[in-house]
């Protein structure tokens, strides 16, 4: 599983959820995780149709998308998905 991290320097939410990220990654060193920048990507705000930051794209192996949130998401239920969907 990937998960697209997508945010912006003015974001409140965002810099909410970086922290969080942040232990998540440290307890998950095999998730891996890209971050953009939604000013400097709207290709992919195109692509994935979002309209509110922060968003959190989780993909399975063949880059397929599972599940699209929005906003702040606690750690507890990030985890749980991420274990959920490890595997796909």
């Amino acid at each position: 599983m990937k998960v697209l991290k997508i945010g912006a320097e003015w974001c409140p939410g965002c810099v909410i959820m970086r922290p969080r990220w942040a232990e998540i990654e440290k307890e998950v060193p095999d998730l891996e995780t890209v971050y953009y920048d939604a000013d400097e990507n709207e290709e992919l705000l195109k692509k994935y149709e979002i309209k509110d930051l922060p968003v959190f794209i989780f993909l399975d192996k063949n880059e397929e998308v599972l599940l699209k949130m929005d906003g702040e998401i606690d750690k507890e239920e990030l985890l749980k998905i991420i274990e959920e969907n490890k595997n796909k």
